[in-house]
């Protein structure tokens, strides 16, 4: 049966961490809450019927926004941890991209997929995925032209991610996140180039500033993972917490398949980021967003929670399938009720 019970939530959380505070206690200061001009919820086309292509949205950079000054506050906050603002640099590090090749190097599109993927394994990503190119990856006033998209996911350590939020005596938490997004720039950015020595155009997608491309859903689509009730990609293997990377090209690929595991039938019961969530941004029910019913994590409490306090994370800190020792029996327990194979299908 779906409806049984999650696991009680003493079990399902973290050792307890004094910066955060309870559900619903939290207040945004009035300061924080001026800048929040217009409702992010509506432009991210919460309770829109129709499909239509994602508008650019807070990590975008301010002129195409309106929370350029909260944008601001974030940034600030996050770098007064310690060693946050070195981390972070790294993150927005990278080489220049190389020509590409004359030569076009010919082969089966499954055998360049194959050796793509074992490049970026090679190269720091712990997944990868492949999805063909869908319009509505693209956010709304870009372009990209190449037809295929390669995702890659950077998994983050657990015992430092569970130490968010950050403060200005604690950077563990949000250093750890800023050096998966380092990891992110150095393999999309190897991966583009080595697809472009291979004589195929390649462009890098890292985070966390925000580009023409959409990752959570060809991460979805490329079987990374099921999208969870906090808004972010629940991996089997990582569970939650995985920082994305993208590269696109036009190298002849094989796509790689979705993976369903239980994580989103499992999120429809549990509770345990809903509760944990400070300013209970995080809905019990999936939403209308943009013409899918999906779930939603309502941007206009979420963002000053996380402005004021040096990002956050809570969510995929407490979510159960991030921690690695209830993981295992997560998978097994949705495999039984839901006939699934515990393996992920081959591509």
């Amino acid at each position: 049966m779906l409806n049984e019970k999650p696991e009680p939530r003493e079990e399902a959380r973290p050792a307890g961490n004094p910066r955060r505070p309870a559900r619903g206690s939290y207040k945004p200061r009035p300061e924080t809450l001026a800048l929040l001009k217009v409702s992010g919820n509506a432009i991210n086309g919460l309770g829109e019927t129709e499909r239509r292509r994602s508008s650019p949205f807070f990590w975008h950079p301010p002129d195409q926004h309106p929370y350029g000054e909260l944008q601001v506050v974030a940034r600030t906050s996050s770098r007064k941890c310690p060693g946050s603002a070195e981390v972070f640099a790294s993150a927005y590090t990278h080489p220049e991209l190389i020509p590409v090749a004359a030569d076009r190097r010919i082969a089966r599109p499954e055998q360049l997929a194959v050796e793509a993927t074992d490049f970026a394994l090679a190269h720091e990503a712990g997944g990868v995925g492949i999805a063909p190119m869908d319009p509505l990856y693209v956010f709304d006033g870009y372009t990209i032209q190449e037809p295929w998209v390669i995702v890659l996911a950077l998994a983050p350590d657990y015992e430092r991610l569970k130490e968010v939020p950050s403060d200005e005596t604690n950077g563990i938490g949000v250093c750890e996140i800023g050096a998966q997004y380092a990891r992110g720039t150095r393999v999309s950015y190897a991966l583009a180039n080595w697809i472009r020595s291979q004589g195929y155009n390649a462009q890098a997608y890292p985070g966390p500033s925000a580009s023409a491309l959409l990752l959570i859903p060809p991460a979805i689509a490329s079987g990374l993972g099921e999208l969870g009730k906090h808004g972010s990609l629940i991996n089997r293997q990582y569970g939650a917490g995985l920082r994305l990377a993208g590269v696109t090209t036009d190298m002849p690929l094989v796509a790689t398949r979705p993976d369903r595991f239980g994580a989103d039938e499992f999120c429809s019961t549990c509770q345990v980021c809903t509760n944990a969530c400070p300013p209970g941004a995080i809905n019990e029910q999936k939403q209308r967003v943009r013409g899918v019913e999906r779930w939603y994590v309502d941007f206009d409490k979420c963002i000053p929670f996380f402005a004021e306090s040096a990002s956050c994370g809570i969510c995929i800190a407490e979510c159960p399938w991030t921690r690695p020792n209830v993981r295992p029996k997560l998978l097994s327990t949705m495999a039984r009720r839901l006939g699934l194979d515990q393996e992920p299908a081959e591509p």
